[in-house]
């Protein structure tokens, strides 16, 4: 028997805004330099990638790209700083949220 964890955000109407989806979506940015090859990668449409950090923007009250427009180079999308530390800080929350769950269910259904 095993347990799992799904640690996500929810707003003050008690709509999901961030968790691992939007986490894998920020890192694939943070990666690419490209919003479209971070939702490609997920699978995901771009307009819905695009909708998710928008949703999650509008709650953090922050942006968490910096997109440049096309041109020699190309356009792409870059963490802001405040993106980049809110990540972190999702990141630990989740991690400890995970540990102590798994500690409690160790604790409860634990062997003997």
């Amino acid at each position: 028997m095993d347990c799992a964890t799904r640690v996500f955000l929810r707003d003050d109407n008690g709509e999901k805004f961030f968790g691992e989806g939007p986490c894998r979506l920020l890192e694939g940015i943070r990666r690419t330099g490209s919003l479209r090859a971070s939702a490609q990668e997920m699978e995901m449409a771009y307009t819905k990638a695009a909708r998710i950090l928008k949703k999650a923007e509008e709650v953090l009250g922050f942006p968490l790209t910096r997109r440049s427009i096309g041109g020699k180079g190309g356009g792409g999308s870059s963490l802001t700083p405040e993106a980049l530390a809110f990540v972190e800080k999702y990141e630990r929350f989740r991690d400890g949220c995970r540990a102590a769950n798994r500690a409690l269910f160790e604790d409860i259904f634990g062997h003997g």
